[in-house]
Parts: C-alpha cells; structure tokens; sequence
C-alpha cells in the first residue's frame, strides 16, 4: 500500500538515526524513511527487537545497522559523530506496561534514563530535531470524549509517568538549546511485526494470534475498554513527517485516529471470522490500565501534515494477510 505524501515541504535525502530500529514500530519507520528517499542508521541491541524485521531494507544502500545500547552512552555517542544525522527517531525503550509496573528501576533505565542519554547525544553532536516516541499513556484516565494536547497529564501507572518525564526532559532541552523536538503521543498501534507472546503487546495482535491458534483469549476486566486503534504504518508516517519536515514546532502531538473501538467489538469479529472459538476468560482488571481513550489528531494535522491514512478495514486486512491467518473479503466492522 503506498501512503500518500505530505503537503508540507520536507527535507530531502535526510540522514536520520533510529533508535530501537528492530523492533515493531522501528522497522516500519526505517521502512518508509528509505522508501521516501533518506538514508538511515538504525540502532538495536536487540533485545527484542529482531533483524528479521528488517529484512525489507537490511541490504539496500541507504541502510545501515549497528547492535549497540541506547543506555551505553559512549557508543551511542561514537555512533552519532560518524554517522552525522539530520535528526534522531528514538524510539527504543520499555514498551510493556506490566512490566513497567512490575520494574520500577528496569523503566526507569529504559523509558527515562535512555531518553536522557539520546538527548544529550543529539545536543553534543549538534543534531537539532529528535522525534520521541512517546504514548496516550501520559493522559490517564482523562474525562474528555475526545483526548487533545491540551489535557491534563495524570498518568496511572509507572509506564505512562515515564513517557510524560522523558517528555519534560526533552521539551527542556529544546528551550535551553535551540533543539526542535516533536513528542509523538501513540495511541493504540498495531500492525505485523508486533509479537503476541509479549504480555502486554497490542491486543489486536494477541488476539488474531490466539483465535487462528484456537486458543481462548484473556479479557481483562469486562471488556468496555475502549482504545483508539491505528496502524503502525500510520505511525511510521507521523514519524518520518517530525523528522523531515523542513521545520517543525517543538511540543506534544498525538497520533491518532478519533475512533474508538471496545474490546468486546473486537472479540465480536474475531469470533464472526473463526465461529468455533472458544469464550473468552474474564480475568481482574490489571494496575494501570486506562479505561478509555480516544485521541483527537487536530493538531498533528495542522503541525506536521499528518492524518491517518489506514482505516481498521485496511489495517485489519493487511494484518491478516501478512499472517497467513484467514481471508477477511467479507469482514464488517461494527459501527
């Protein structure tokens, strides 16, 4: 699928490093930098992420892969001064709620001391835009039916108070030194590439998953939740748009599509496309989970040219496809 560029003038042939290049989001966003023409350095240690993810682009010239840790600042320093980018994507980190809850010390490392490492990287190599993947996580349980930039900030778990403090630390940065610095705020991403076995990986993921397997899906509270569901190449484009761009505004932008989708809806379709799947198990509703969330994207539209191109449909579609799992010509969605 060709997503359809931006009306606002970009950079051309940028050189952008990417942190967590291997991972799920690191590997669409390294994919659709180098098929818009720039040259990437991705960055990875590994650790979940998988150079199989990058077998699109592992041999094409504008590529090049390092195996190093964000948390070495050393070697992330050496890298960046060879390397000379434009802009920096970073996007490694701790990606697991419950683990996050569960290791206070190991997100601290991760999700806010790797964010410090890779900002004082960008400031000492003279690097002038970085792009942060942060999350809708920093909203919390927010009252607004549709969440904008300009809502509170009260995250309810570890997770979320980590992204919204690496925010802080890289929005001081830009006004102390003149650094362009765009805070993406995912809301719920999904796509191929995303592992099912991780405890807290998207659900649309765990869920195609465990229904082609057969297999009983766990709910965890009653299933009302609500999510704002998007593409990971959706997110990818928002990511090559905050690096590109010719010139961007330092601030917090979300990526998101303003639909909402239950957790029960889900579990409706995939019950409509394997009819013999076994009920879904009700367990407690986990620690720092949000209820609800639904982004409003008005302002990624205005400040980075950014819309989300994907519809559920598609996504769905392309998903399944990707996974060999079932055809889906006749799948509805609710609503």
């Amino acid at each position: 699928m060709i997503l359809p560029h931006s009306r606002f003038e970009t950079r051309p042939g940028s050189k952008v490093l990417v942190t967590g290049a291997a991972g799920f989001i690191g590997s669409h966003t390294v994919e659709a930098l180098i098929s818009d023409g720039h040259s990437v350095l991705g960055v990875d240690d590994l650790s979940t992420g998988s150079l199989q993810n990058l077998t699109n682009v592992i041999k094409n010239d504008r590529f090049e892969f390092v195996q190093a840790d964000v948390l070495d600042s050393e070697s992330l320093d050496s890298i960046c001064r060879q390397f000379v980018p434009h802009a920096i994507i970073h996007l490694a980190g701790l990606v697991s709620v419950v683990v996050a809850q569960e290791d206070p010390i190991r997100n601290f490392e991760l999700n806010i001391e790797a964010t410090q490492i890779v900002a004082e990287t960008a400031r000492k190599n003279n690097v002038n835009r970085l792009v942060f993947a942060s999350s809708a996580a920093v909203y919390g349980d927010c009252n607004e039916r549709l969440i904008h930039e300009n809502c509170p900030t009260r995250p309810v778990g570890m997770y979320g108070s980590a992204k919204l403090a690496s925010e802080n630390i890289l929005l001081g940065y830009a006004i102390s030194y003149e650094m362009e610095v765009v805070c993406l705020r995912y809301f719920n991403v999904y796509g191929d590439r995303q592992d099912p076995k991780n405890p807290y990986s998207g659900v649309i993921s765990i869920f195609s998953d465990r229904f082609a397997r057969g297999e009983a899906v766990n709910v965890y509270g009653d299933g009302s939740q609500t999510r704002d569901f998007v593409s990971v190449r959706d997110i990818a484009r928002a990511n090559v748009l905050a690096a590109t761009n010719r010139k961007v505004e330092s601030g917090s932008r979300n990526v998101s599509t303003g639909n909402s989708r239950s957790i029960n809806e889900l579990i409706s379709i995939f019950q409509r496309i394997y009819p013999d799947s076994p009920l879904p198990i009700h367990q407690p509703g986990r620690t720092g989970e949000i209820i609800h969330s639904c982004g409003n994207g008005g302002y990624s539209a205005l400040m980075l040219g950014f819309e989300p191109y994907i519809s559920m449909e598609d996504g769905l579609a392309d998903l399944v496809a990707v996974k060999n799992l079932s055809p889906y010509e006749n799948l509805v969605l609710p609503g």
